[in-house]
């Protein structure tokens, strides 16, 4: 179930998404939060120059690996404007990271790519419960993934894509 308090934290997570495309980005963003509340790591996509491993949700992985114990990695939440591809669930696994919630799917994604038109992802979409095993999933929220489904449409109508 999603909480305000995770609302908040979506949210975060939209206007990192928002800082991406304004940069010539994918609209992804994600935040790592530890069991307090306190935001540790933020980040957004950074596949732009060609590298399309440049999730956020991957680097929040690697920096959780070299920063937080694996207590302390079981107990944060990761927050992100969009569910985790399998690349990206699979680092979250293996570091051992806590809970995710997330805005939209990536069902969701898939069909907004199709109704624009464009070519799926050429990575299959698969649920993150289908990746990690035991993993406590929250998501997507139906009124902020409308504003991440925006953020998509406005990076495909500009040509940004």
């Amino acid at each position: 179930m999603i909480s305000e308090q995770d609302r908040y934290y979506l949210k975060r997570a939209i206007s990192l998404a928002k800082e991406a495309l304004v940069v010539g980005d994918e609209p992804f963003g994600s935040l790592l939060v530890s069991e307090e509340g306190e935001i540790l790591f933020e980040d957004h996509n950074h596949v732009s120059g060609g590298d399309h491993t440049q999730h956020p949700e991957f680097a929040i992985a690697r920096w959780a690996a070299n920063h937080l114990s694996a207590d302390e990695r079981k107990k944060a939440t990761v927050y992100t404007s969009g569910e985790h591809c399998p690349m990206c669930a699979a680092a979250h696994g293996w570091v051992g990271l806590g809970r995710i919630v997330y805005a939209s799917s990536s069902s969701q994604l898939a069909d907004w790519l199709a109704e624009m038109g464009l070519s799926p992802s050429p990575v299959k979409n698969l649920a993150i419960q289908d990746v990690i095993r035991h993993a406590h999933v929250d998501g997507p929220d139906p009124e902020l993934a409308q504003v991440v489904k925006e953020l998509h449409v406005e990076r495909h109508k500009n040509g940004l894509a």
